[in-house]
Formats: structure tokens, C-alpha cells, sequence
């Protein structure tokens, strides 16, 4: 493609990948996508209850089906052990932890290869999904948030919700009950709900299409071997994030119109859910607003039961427990759980510099925006500013860094299966380490200023 003009750029991308990649993505997605639509509709009828729970399986199980065959077997068996485990232990008041150990061991005997590491690797955000509900019930049943053991219908009904079955997001046991109770039918949901399916499909061209000919083709920088590397790994990381947003609206789209994803204000019932904020990632404050930005219901779910569990061992402790949580659960993989770990020493080294500086300078320079009654004498001076668009170059540096990796040349079988330990290290030799090293060094920097 190095003879093309910008314009025969474009016109080769709308045919040959634009286009092509709109129609796959409609292709697998248009039956989930009324699946939830009849569900909805389903839900709204003047049916008992365990009725509504009864649709949501069915719908729920023929999607995960059409997306992984007989495959969903080991979904169901999930779930099914998780409810078994969950009925065994009704009068213990420790359900969460132990429901959380039972999970582990099966992702590990999972990823360990029990099971067919390509089968594995399709079904795993499924998986996740169903881990992350059934977990957060059990925390919930011990705090007292669910009074009850949901019965065998509600269970499977909330682990199998058709809008949340297959691409997530996690929501809440009570959320799914207000769902099930179904809002009325609006303008509003079918509106909110197609304007995430359209983002989710923008979101899928630049991944596919525009991301991985950023240099030099849309933004011509060229620049020697050294720079390269850099706007190569740049591109990694931006088809990366944005296939993420692809699967993040793709998911608020058919949560909401499965009935979910709402909030009551007042006599007003406002469509809102929202699973990721790109602008937050592209164009970051900090690493802090990134990670929770990256997936707003999983940062919940990662603060409520993981790490506000873990806090009584200490702040940097729980964070590590937060993020090794994060990395089985996506999966025993050598390169996930690099850079999840990383994650979690970049923003616990930026969360305590910039906390101290600001502190030193009484200055608006936090990881998060502070309040507009903060005590910080230095609100929006120049120099204020140009402190914050450091870190904010610093946290595209990080970005580029760990996204490196994310190679869309990797042939497909090492897609499938995961990417290995080898590519891992590789790719962060080829970038000399820079992103530790500017952790290291920060976290001297800030040891030296106590």
C-alpha cells in the first residue's frame, strides 16, 4: 500500500475492509440482537414471574449457543457448580471467598489445558461473565444485599440473561430483577440502544481498518528505526482499545435492549448504561481514569468485591490482589497478566507522586479531577496545566507500551490460543524495558520527596 494516495487509501479501505468488516460484524450479531428484542417484548407480558426468569434462560442459552455450539456445556457447568456450591454453604457467612476459591480452581483446571486451549480461549469472556455474577451474588447473599438464595430459575435466568450472556457486562443480581420487571417501551431505550450498537460499529472499523495504517498513511510521520517502533507500537495499542470499545458498546447495546441498563430519576426512567469511555482512554488525565474508563462495570465489580475485601491487608497489597484477580480472570496467560500487573504499578506509583506533589505545590494535579470546593490554592494556573498534560503524555507513553504487544500480524492460531511468553518479552526488548524503567524511577523520585 505504499503507492497510494490518501484517496485510493480510502476507496481500497471501503472496499475491502470497511464494508466487508460492517457486514461480518452484522452477520454474527443480528440474532442476539433480536434475541434480546423478544426477550423484552416477552418480558413485558402479563406472565408469573418464574415465567420471565424461564424466557431469560431460553433466550440466553440459544445465544450462547449460536455464538459457541456445543461448547456452552462448560458455561452451563459453571453455573450449574456454582449454584450448587452456593446451596451447600446457604448458612455460611463466608460464600463469597468460598464460592470465589471453587471458581478459581475451575479456570485453572481450564486454562491448564484440562480442556481444549482453543475451546478455552473462544468461550472465556462468557465464563468471565458468568464468574463475576455468580461471585458478586455470593458477596451480596453474605452482606445481605440479597436477603435469600435466588431459587434455581432465578439463578440460571440472571447467569444467562441473553444481554449480558455473551459480551458482558457484569451487572448486578438486583439489577437483572429490575430488568425482568420490564420498563415500559420507549423511544428513548430504542434510541440509546442503537446509538451504542452504531458506536460499537465504528469502533470496530477503526480497530480493523484505520488503526493499523495511522502511520504514515492518516497522520504522516515517518521518522527513523527508533521512532517506528514507537508509532508501530502506538497503532497496536489503538487497534487494541478500540476493538475493546467495539465489544464495550456492542455489550450496553444489548443489555439495554434486553430491558437492563437503566436508572429511575424521579417519574423519569433514563437509558444510561455505559461500559466504556474512550475519550477517558485516548485522551487520559491518568492511568487511574484509564483503567476504570477501560470497563466501568468490571471496575466496579474489581472495587466492591475484590479489593475493598483486600483493603484490611493494606492499600498497595489490596491493589495487587485487585489485579491478579483481574488477570485470572481474563485468562492464565502470560501476557494478560504482564500487563495487568504492570497496570498495578503504574497507577499506585502515579496515584502516590501525584498526590505528593500536590500536596508539595497545593496544586489540582491528582490522578482524578478534584471537586470544585477542593483546598488546592493552584487550581488552573498555566503550570497547573502543563503538570497535568505531562502526565497525561505520560500515560500515552504507558498506553503505547503495553499495547505494543497486541500485534495484529500474529497469525490466528496464536490468537486463538493466547500469545506467548516469547512475544511478550520480545516486544517489550524491542521498546528497551521504557515503561518499567519510568515506573522505577518515578517511584524513587517519589521516595526521595518523603
Amino acid at each position: 500500500m505504499e503507492d497510494f494516495s490518501r484517496l485510493d487509501l480510502w476507496l481500497h479501505l471501503a472496499e475491502n475492509c470497511i464494508l466487508t468488516t460492517i457486514q461480518q460484524a452484522v452477520e454474527q450479531v443480528w440474532l442476539l440482537l433480536l434475541l434480546c428484542v423478544l426477550c423484552r417484548l416477552c418480558l413485558r407480558l402479563p406472565i408469573p414471574s418464574t415465567a420471565k426468569h424461564m424466557v431469560s434462560v431460553a433466550t440466553g442459552m440459544y445465544a450462547v449457543y449460536q455464538f459457541f455450539e456445543l461448547q456452552m456445556l462448560w458455561v452451563l457447568s459453571l453455573s450449574i457448580l456454582c449454584y450448587l456450591v452456593l446451596f451447600l454453604n446457604c448458612r455460611s457467612s463466608r460464600r463469597g471467598l468460598f464460592l470465589s476459591g471453587t471458581i478459581l480452581v475451575y479456570l485453572l483446571m481450564g486454562e491448564l489445558h484440562f480442556i481444549d486451549p482453543v475451546t478455552w480461549h473462544h468461550m472465556r469472556g462468557s465464563q468471565m461473565v458468568v464468574a463475576m455474577k455468580t461471585i458478586s451474588l455470593a458477596f451480596d447473599l453474605d452482606r445481605g444485599v440479597v436477603p435469600t438464595l435466588p431459587s434455581p430459575a432465578e439463578f440460571l435466568g440472571y447467569t444467562f440473561f441473553v444481554g449480558t450472556a455473551v459480551f458482558g457486562p457484569w451487572i448486578s443480581f438486583c439489577s437483572y430483577k429490575d430488568a425482568i420487571e420490564s420498563k415500559t417501551l420507549s423511544w428513548t431505550w430504542l434510541l440509546k440502544s442503537s446509538l451504542s450498537l452504531l458506536k460499537s460499529q465504528v469502533c470496530l472499523v477503526v480497530s480493523s481498518c484505520i488503526a493499523p495504517y495511522l502511520f504514515p498513511y492518516f497522520i504522516p510521520i515517518h521518522g527513523n528505526s527508533f521512532t517506528r517502533k514507537w508509532l508501530h507500537a502506538y497503532e497496536n495499542a489503538v487497534s487494541f482499545h478500540f476493538s475493546n470499545y467495539f465489544v464495550g458498546h456492542l455489550s450496553e447495546s444489548t443489555a439495554m435492549l434486553a430491558g437492563a441498563g437503566f436508572t429511575d430519576d424521579k417519574e423519569n426512567t433514563k437509558w444510561d448504561m455505559t461500559v466504556v469511555k474512550p475519550l477517558h482512554v485516548e485522551l487520559p488525565r491518568s492511568m487511574v481514569l484509564v483503567v476504570t474508563s477501560w470497563n466501568m462495570p468490571m471496575s466496579r465489580w474489581l472495587n466492591t468485591y475484590v479489593f475493598k475485601t483486600a483493603l484490611s491487608l493494606g492499600t498497595f497489597p489490596a491493589i495487587l490482589v485487585t489485579y491478579t484477580a483481574s488477570a485470572l480472570l481474563h485468562g492464565l496467560s502470560f501476557h494478560l497478566g504482564a500487563v495487568l500487573l504492570s497496570l498495578g504499578f503504574i497507577t499506585y506509583v502515579e496515584h502516590v507522586l501525584r498526590k505528593r506533589l500536590a500536596s508539595i505545590f497545593s496544586a489540582c494535579i491528582l490522578s482524578r479531577p478534584c471537586s470544585s470546593g477542593c483546598k488546592h490554592q493552584n487550581k488552573k494556573e498555566h503550570w497547573v496545566m502543563m503538570l497535568n498534560l505531562l502526565f497525561s503524555l505520560l500515560t500515552i507513553f504507558h498506553l503505547a507500551y503495553l499495547g505494543s504487544m497486541f500485534d495484529a500480524d500474529v497469525d490466528n492460531q496464536a490468537l486463538e490460543e493466547g500469545y506467548v511468553t516469547s512475544h511478550t518479552i520480545q516486544k517489550w526488548s524491542e521498546l528497551n524495558w521504557a515503561s518499567h524503567w519510568v515506573v522505577l524511577f518515578s517511584w524513587i523520585f517519589y521516595r526521595l520527596m518523603q
